[in-house]
């Protein structure tokens, strides 16, 4: 509610929101977002479409014009002195009610604004615009009481977009920003975002050789050797678990006939972000997620209540056609897998199964040193099912997340669930204390019918003996290519042992000691480590900063002592000396370390 505007009727409850507060960031952004529409207009006559706030700041589409001009960094501080006279300026937000016809009047120089009004407001009925300044632009509110209440203002980044997320529509250019209340708050965000810059995934996975791209194939990681190792060991890791909690992993073809997604439903709303191409005049696909093709499989058979629950598990392949200019490192890629699972279980084994889940998940989330949240979101307005089934499951959800986190420690999402079910949605914390959503747990109601999925029930009751399961998607890591480049920020590059791609480099004194480096490393090797030698003519120190650059985790240097010994002297990248260690004590010692996912 804004705060110059008249209350209405009777008011129960009337709480003051600080900057701190989740609610009161959102319309603070908002009103960011609507001066940073007002600069781009002013500055480059952008036409605006939408400019909503996000979790961490907001943005505003907009379209340049024919030339098809593209926002550059440059533009940024042309932006941000535009911005910083508005808020000199003061001007008050004001809310207007209009019919229909005055806003199509209002906005008729502008298209897109124009497309919104005739979807959004109904004939006949009244809608709200907001004006700062020469700015009116069509929106809910609220906001805050004028422009003068940011008092710090940054343009964070840019990137290219289409209207309505379609191809097929006009290009547009999209703006970032992030804006405070405070100026020291805006300092402090930007020496954050220096650190998050020395923790980007891709400056580092180009440092340590461990990801490249290529233009002939935009958004498809190529993984190096080094990169290979790390995704190879988060498969492996989760497939532990899968063996550990009674998955069975499958493969299931990449291609299919666009039939399977319109039975799926996704070709209705999804087919714009899938690969499609003809084969024999039929059309088909890439496929963009595993679900589709795991009904199929589990429609090939009978199945019988004594069979539930069946947890399929898949690191297949998938393809999402996303628009080049969003493509950002492996965060937003065209390519990727999943450590995909879905679980086909009985009413009666929801909770257990959603328990299971939530403990895979804490475990894997310790070992990866993160913290996390847990929110329910429930039914929304627009949901598929019936209501009763809703509640069950609603039910189900919160028993197993009371046992598993305690009464109080999750929240509520009102209305926030996905269509087909309620879920439970996990948002885990970096070491920046930065919020990524991986791990999911979702239900779906809807699948076991649109593939007329069922088991049989054992009942003798004619209308009885067959009935539909719940399907349950989860996954842990989500896309490996997106927690591989979270883990990469959250370790700074210093990879723990246990999912480190260099994990000793062996350094010689002297060439004289060759021969037991070379033994030293089979040993390692045999017993499953990444091991090098340093066999080159560099000097000894240069060798063994060349090793902690590359974030070896140690350096085992050897001279004539340790040979004399059958020995080793380690040291860390972090040029900590830990001393003499025997070779026959070497595999024990750092073996106890992996194992335990130090």
């Amino acid at each position: 509610w804004d705060m110059n505007r008249v209350l209405v009727g009777s008011v129960s409850k009337l709480e003051f929101l600080k900057f701190d507060d989740t609610d009161a960031k959102t319309v603070f952004w908002h009103s960011s977002a609507h001066m940073l529409g007002e600069a781009l207009e002013h500055s480059f006559g952008s036409k605006l479409t939408i400019g909503p706030p996000l979790s961490g700041g907001f943005y505003y589409d907009c379209y340049m014009g024919e030339g098809n001009f593209n926002l550059k960094e440059e533009d940024y501080k042309v932006v941000e002195a535009e911005v910083s006279k508005i808020t000199k300026q003061k001007q008050k937000f004001e809310r207007l009610v209009l019919t229909k016809e005055e806003g199509l009047e209002l906005f008729a120089s502008n298209p897109f604004k124009l497309s919104i009004f005739n979807t959004k407001v109904g004939d006949g009925e009244r809608t709200t615009v907001y004006r700062c300044g020469d700015l009116i632009d069509l929106c809910r509110g609220p906001h805050v009481q004028h422009t003068g209440k940011v008092k710090a203002f940054a343009c964070s980044r840019h990137s290219a977009t289409c209207w309505l997320g379609e191809t097929s529509n006009d290009s547009l250019q999209r703006m970032y920003g992030i804006s405070f209340p405070d100026k020291k708050m805006l300092k402090v965000w930007k020496e954050n975002q220096e650190k998050a810059k020395e923790r980007d995934h891709r400056r580092i996975a180009n440092a340590q050789q461990l990801v490249m791209f290529h233009e002939l194939s935009p958004g498809s990681a190529f993984w190096l050797p080094h990169g290979t190792r790390i995704y190879q060991k988060l498969m492996n890791y989760i497939r532990d678990h899968y063996w550990k909690r009674g998955y069975d992993e499958i493969i299931t073809p990449n291609i299919y006939n666009l039939d399977l997604w319109h039975q799926s439903g996704h070709a209705l709303h999804y087919k714009d972000a899938m690969f499609c191409f003809p084969v024999e005049n039929q059309e088909f696909a890439l496929k963009p997620m595993n679900c589709p093709g795991h009904c199929l499989m589990f429609a090939n058979s009978i199945r019988s209540y004594r069979d539930l629950p069946m947890r399929f598990a898949d690191f297949g392949v998938l393809h999402r056609n996303e628009l080049s200019g969003a493509l950002t490192g492996l965060t937003r890629v065209r390519r990727f897998q999943q450590d995909d699972a879905h679980i086909y279980c009985r009413e009666d084994q929801i909770e257990s199964e959603v328990l299971g889940s939530l403990e895979f998940m804490k475990e894997v989330y310790t070992h990866f040193g993160m913290t996390y949240k847990l929110e329910l979101s429930t039914r929304p307005k627009k949901a598929l099912g019936e209501i009763d089934m809703w509640n069950k499951a609603e039910k189900a959800l919160a028993n197993a997340m009371n046992e598993f986190a305690g009464v109080g420690n999750w929240k509520v999402n009102p209305e926030d669930g996905a269509f087909y079910g309620p879920k439970i949605d996990i948002k885990v914390m970096d070491a920046m204390e930065r919020i990524h959503q991986c791990a999911t747990i979702q239900l779906d109601f809807q699948l076991p019918i649109r593939f007329n999925l069922q088991y049989s029930t054992g009942s003798k009751v004619k209308g009885e003996e067959f009935t539909r399961p719940v399907m349950v998607h989860r996954a842990m890591l989500g896309s490996v290519e997106r927690m591989f480049a979270v883990l990469c920020e959250h370790y700074g590059g210093k990879w723990p042992l246990w999912l480190s791609p260099r994990q000793f480099m062996i350094v010689p004194i002297h060439a004289d000691y060759n021969g037991y480096c070379e033994k030293v490393r089979k040993v390692l090797h045999d017993a499953k480590f990444y091991v090098d030698v340093d066999l080159s003519k560099e000097k000894f120190n240069k060798k063994v900063r060349s090793a902690q650059i590359m974030q070896y985790n140690f350096q085992l240097v050897i001279g004539e002592a340790e040979t004399t010994n059958e020995t080793v002297n380690i040291r860390t990248r972090d040029n900590k000396i830990e001393g003499e260690v025997k070779l026959s004590d070497l595999v024990a010692k750092f073996a106890a370390l992996r194992d335990e996912f130090k």
